[in-house]
Formats: C-alpha cells, structure tokens, sequence
C-alpha cells in the first residue's frame, strides 16, 4: 500500500470542538485525496475527549495521551506518520485553502526537503504567490532570519532522521527547526499566506504568570547553549549559519528580558550570564537593520538604560 503523500498532525488541549471542527475542514477541503492524506489527532490529556464530538471522526487517527506537554504530543505523532511529508497544525488553527494548495504544489512537483510559508490572521488570502528557486537549508539560514514555528512549513518525513523535539521545554520549535534546515537540501520560501494562526486569550504565549514568564526565559536560554554547542561541531557553512541563528536568538533573549521584566538588575544579570557562556558580545555582524542597531545599544550603559526605557513604554 502506497504511503500518503502529506500526514498532518494536529495537537489539542481542552480546545473547543469548534474550533477543532475548522481546523479539521480546512485539511479535508484540500486537493488531495483520501489515499493521500492522513490526519492524526493527537489529544495532549483532555478534560474531556472531543472524538466523540467532531463530525469527520472517521476522516482521523485518534490518540490520546496523558497531558505530557506539546513536545512529547508532537513526537507521538512522528511516530505514529505514515507520511512521505509533514504538516504540524495547532488545533485552535487552520490552513487556508488556496495558499497552501500553491505549497502542495511544490510537493508534487518539486520533490522539496522543506516549503516554508507565511501565516496570517486575515480570512483574505492574496492569490498571486511566489515562486521561489530552491536553496539548502544551510544557505537560507545563512542568508536569512528563519520562521521557526513547527507548523510554519511542510517538511519530507526521511530528512528527520533522529531529530525529536525537547520535552519539558517551552521554545521547542526554536530548537528543532533550525537543526531540521541543516538537514534539507531543498528549502522552498514561498510568500503564501497558507496557515491561519488564531491568537487566543489565556494562551501560554501571551501569559502575564511572572512563573510562566521565568519559565520561557530559562527555556530560551537553554535552547541558546545546546545550538552555541551544535555549532561548534559543525563544519565551517553549517556553523556560519547556525551562529547567525544563535546570535539572533540571544538578542530576542535580552530583549525578552527587557520586556517582560522592566529590570535593569535583571538584564545585568543575563548579561553576565551570557559572558560567561561566550555568548555575549554578540557577533559584529550586519545580519539586519535591528539586530545591528539592538547590537550597539546593549553594548553600552547608556544603551542598556534607553532600551530599558523605551521597551518600557512600548509594553
């Protein structure tokens, strides 16, 4: 029995069925047939199981897994993929139509490691979309600041290998993805608008919880140290390219700080931190126009105290 072309793995945690309803519709209305495509719907311990609940049941595989975060929801649905290729979806979340029918084209057509696309928060979708050349995922990281969210892109399943995603961790995409891209030869960007991403209140992301906050800083850092330590192992493109992400991660982390703290102390602190790990100066490197000038602010006391204050009005 031949493979499906494309396994999408949609995560759930207490989501309403409407919602999972959406996001379900949007992967049956696709081209692709039922021989094409697989869904599984991985329930990351649920109150309450909504299987029983969505009315295209029989279109899905089913699992449910005691509440164990959404790294190990992820990394069951690897395992479970029968797919040639990969498409993560949030429950809460949709694809839209047209857009992503453009990536499933280079899919078809193209034979890709990976097809990046954008995402949107508008129900108007341009149709006029890209048609970018292939590059390697060492040269796109190398030349660009990267989209790491895991449902940013459709990826081939083989170029995986062992790679999983970190349990336990928030930022879990800003580790896998980029480690993902060392490992494809194909990298598609293309400019469609394909995934509709819904920001809902009370999410973990927009969390106010100065626990939750901690949380993610600690996270981010500890994503920082493993990819600093990958590319030190790496061959010379593939630690250009690695170190381009960990600087720009380093500076989202300071940034972060500053936001989410509004503490002097606090970025001080990271800071030395950061020395001690050689992570910090970060790297002369005109990678873009913020980063350059984030760069030449942090070095200094006075730049330290202006971003203070002026992230402090921007919050």
């Amino acid at each position: 029995m031949p493979k499906p072309l494309v396994s999408f793995i949609i995560t759930t945690y207490n989501l309403p069925v409407t919602l999972l309803e959406e996001c379900l519709h949007s992967i049956l209305s696709l081209s692709l047939s039922e021989d094409e495509r697989e869904i599984i719907l991985i329930d990351d311990g649920s109150d309450r199981s909504p299987i029983d609940f969505l009315s295209k049941k029989n279109a899905l595989m089913y699992i449910r897994q005691a509440n164990q975060g959404l790294s190990v929801a992820r990394n069951h649905g690897l395992q479970w993929a029968n797919g040639e290729y990969i498409q993560f979806v949030d429950g809460d979340d949709y694809l839209v139509t047209a857009p992503y029918e453009h990536c499933l084209d280079f899919v078809r057509y193209e034979r890709p490691d990976m097809v990046f696309f954008h995402m949107t928060s508008s129900n108007c979708a341009d149709t006029a979309f890209s048609a970018p050349q292939p590059v390697s995922g060492c040269e796109y990281m190398t030349e660009k600041n990267i989209r790491a969210a895991a449902w940013g892109y459709i990826f081939r399943k083989d170029v995986l290998g062992d790679l999983k995603f970190t349990s336990g961790i928030y930022h879990e995409d800003e580790e896998f993805t980029p480690q993902l891209l060392l490992r494809s030869k194909r990298v598609f960007d293309t400019n469609a608008p394909a995934y509709y991403y819904r920001q809902r209140t009370g999410s973990i992301t927009h969390s106010t919880d100065t626990k939750i906050i901690d949380k993610r800083l600690e996270d981010i850092l500890q994503v920082i140290v493993h990819l600093k330590r990958i590319s030190s192992q790496l061959p010379a493109k593939s630690k250009k390219a690695l170190e381009r992400r960990v600087a720009q991660l380093t500076m989202d982390y300071l940034y972060q700080i500053i936001v989410q703290t509004q503490s002097r102390q606090r970025l001080d602190a990271a800071i030395d931190i950061l020395q001690e790990m050689e992570l910090y100066p970060l790297p002369d490197r005109q990678y873009t126009r913020k980063y350059t000038l984030f760069r030449k602010l942090i070095s200094s006391h006075w730049g330290r105290q202006l971003l203070v204050r002026g992230l402090k009005v921007k919050r």
